[in-house]
């Protein structure tokens, strides 16, 4: 059976995406919700799975290629389809039934470790594994998911084989180094899992599909739509509930609700009220993971120390969007990254910041810390939650360094792969709602910071412009700022100078 992989949905008013890298070619095999390549659009880097399990049969996109969401990226076999190509030693498959103990004994045990988590960091909580005891994994799939205070770290496995026993379960805390795993390794270990398993596995498959691992992205969608665990039928291997399994669900479940009001009779009579016992019966409670808790505790943290204060401006983005349009195919090919916003966001915010340094500086007991530099944080919100990348000496960097910076950092923090030293020392901070379709919000302070920028979502609105009404790509500014260091004429001379040089870009040149 061929399943084809395409471009997911990009974000709110992105229509294109650069294909910038393949992790697989043509006739590997990947696992279900195996990152397969990695797409970069203007705002975001984008990696996109394998809906399921097989062989990479055809890429119809190169990278460098410019793709649309929705365009197909590449054909995939999928395991069903090839599993008769897959079993051509018709000698070996009875000798490994018959003398199911000979081999794994054959194989080589390969064990898996704790990778480094990071400067400082000393100890994971094992979130999820991906594979359970007896499954057949292949080289770089990916076994398990750590969990720290402030990344996720996703486990592979170093070699192909047979997951031959779990040493930390689920909810067990780790260190660096520790043992996870075993795995029998060679293709005797596959062989005997494969002999034995493929007549019993269709069996229990069928009738305990729980016991297969969903995918993280479907439990989290589970969770959102209230869907209870079970209830979802899966269309990944082996029954896995894959996201997009969610997704049919709940529009199953909405659909017929027009037709529900055909039973009007019952209308007539009162409605029951459940009970706190029957409520609780349908919630589900789930424990927060570590880096939740911390973003959690320091955002309260936030509201409780600092005087937070909001002021908020709007840009015309016409210029910015000019100029990327001008020199965009220049600049790529010189720098080999594309030109985006968050460039000239960076830059405006760097010289606003050099007229307004208080909204750079940080208290300490009763002192005020001016920053001489800028190290400016760049949120990026990930599957485990919000992390802020630090961008050092912004003020010293150009356009293509500040670029390529984000792009490296955004990539990590999407793989987990961030270290803590990348998260650590910023002064002044850039959200950008804008990515999921924000109009309009207020952003939350990182402390000790003193000042952060929210970025919003670019959209055509009608604007007076000498006695006139233009419609005009306008996008609405935040400056969230403490109140205790920065002055009400500060926030706002800052937010106009960013504004001023947003519109006006050569104001960067002159230093004006």
């Amino acid at each position: 059976m061929t399943t084809e992989i395409k471009v997911p949905t990009l974000g709110e008013s992105v229509t294109e995406a650069t294909v910038a890298t393949w992790f697989k070619k043509p006739g590997d095999l990947v696992a279900a919700d195996e990152m397969v390549c990695e797409l970069e659009t203007d705002k975001v880097t984008v990696e996109v799975p394998a809906p399921a399990a097989g062989r990479l049969a055809e890429i119809l996109a190169p990278e460098g290629a410019t793709v649309a969401p929705g365009a197909v990226l590449a054909t995939l076999e999928e395991a069903g389809a090839e599993a008769p190509a897959a079993s051509p030693k018709p000698q070996e498959a009875p000798k490994a039934a018959a003398e199911p103990a000979e081999a794994p004994a054959g194989g080589k045990r390969v064990d898996v470790i704790v990778p480094t988590l990071g400067e400082s960091v000393t100890e994971a909580t094992v979130s999820t594994w991906f594979k359970a005891t007896g499954d057949q994994v292949v080289g770089d799939e990916m076994l398990c998911e750590l969990e720290t205070d402030k990344v996720s770290v996703e486990v592979p496995a170093p070699s192909s084989g047979v997951l031959a026993e779990i040493l930390a379960p689920e909810g067990a805390t780790v260190a660096p180094g520790q043992k996870l795993a075993v795995i029998e390794a060679g293709e005797g270990a596959m062989a005997a899992a494969a002999s034995p398993a493929a007549a019993a596995t269709p069996a229990p498959a069928a009738a305990s599909g729980r016991d297969v691992e969903d995918a993280p992205s479907a439990k989290k969608a589970m969770a959102e739509a209230g869907l209870a665990p079970g209830s979802v039928q899966g269309t990944g291997r082996d029954g896995r509930v894959m996201k997009e399994d969610v997704k049919r669900a709940v529009a199953t479940a909405s659909a017929p609700k027009p037709a529900s009001a055909a039973p009007a009779p019952a209308a007539s009579a009162p409605a029951r009220t459940a009970s706190p016992a029957e409520d609780a019966a349908r919630e589900e409670r789930v424990k927060m993971t570590r880096l939740r808790q911390t973003i959690a505790r320091r955002l309260k943290e936030a509201q409780n120390t600092a005087a937070i204060l909001t002021t908020y401006n709007e840009a015309d983005m016409s210029a910015i969007m000019d100029i990327r349009n001008r020199y965009k195919d220049l600049f790529q090919k010189k720098h080999g990254v594309k030109l985006g916003f968050m460039s000239f966001f960076v830059k405006a915010c760097v010289h606003a910041l050099k007229e307004v340094p208080d909204v750079n500086a940080e208290i300490d007991g009763d002192e005020i810390v001016y920053k001489n530099y800028v190290h400016m944080g760049v949120a990026v919100g990930t599957p485990s939650g919000l992390v802020v990348p630090v961008i050092r000496n912004a003020d010293q960097k150009s356009f293509a360094e500040i670029e390529k910076e984000i792009a490296e950092l955004g990539r990590k923090a999407r793989e987990g792969k961030l270290s803590l030293a990348e998260m650590q020392g910023g002064t002044f901070t850039i959200s950008n709602g804008g990515v999921y379709g924000s109009l309009l919000s207020s952003p939350i302070l990182n402390p000790p910071q003193s000042g952060i920028l929210g970025m919003h979502k670019i959209q055509d609105r009608p604007v007076a412009e000498n006695g006139e009404v233009v419609i005009r790509p306008m996008m609405y500014l935040a400056l969230s700022y403490d109140h205790r260091i920065v002055d009400g004429k500060g926030a706002v001379t800052f937010l106009v100078r960013v504004k001023e040089a947003l519109e006006d870009p050569r104001r960067l040149l002159m230093d004006l």
